[in-house]
């Protein structure tokens, strides 16, 4: 139904910069929230970012001042912007969109969550 691509990840130097990309794509009615979590070798999944569909934004305390979220709504896409990487930043990137599918004869469907693949950042010292 719902699908959601990632790209941008790869390998940069500490100090670097790299811009995340996720598309949603499918049998959207509506999407709310859209966001960036990270999960690092060994440890838990931990959410980077989120943006409301009005744009408020919300970042981890270890994120804020370097990375910068944004959608484009017309597109169904969110972005995140990671500056002064450090290697600590290491980790699997995932896109996260809670969105509404579409029903016949105008009725929207439950809300999910729905993720993308994936892509992997790695910072080198």
């Amino acid at each position: 139904q719902v699908q959601l691509v990632e790209s941008g990840g790869g390998l940069v130097q500490a100090g670097g910069s790299l811009r995340l990309s996720c598309a949603a794509s499918g049998n959207i009615f509506s999407i709310n929230v859209m966001g960036w979590y990270r999960q690092a070798l060994g440890k838990q999944r931990e959410l980077v970012a989120t943006i409301a569909s009005g744009g408020r934004t919300n970042y981890a305390d270890s994120v804020k001042g370097r990375f910068t979220i944004s959608r484009d709504n017309a597109k169904n896409s969110v972005y995140l912007q990671m500056n002064s990487l450090k290697p600590e930043d290491t980790a699997a990137y995932y896109c996260n969109a809670n969105i509404r599918t579409r029903r016949t004869g105008s009725l929207s469907g439950t809300a999910n969550d729905y993720w993308g693949q994936g892509t992997q950042v790695t910072v080198s010292s």
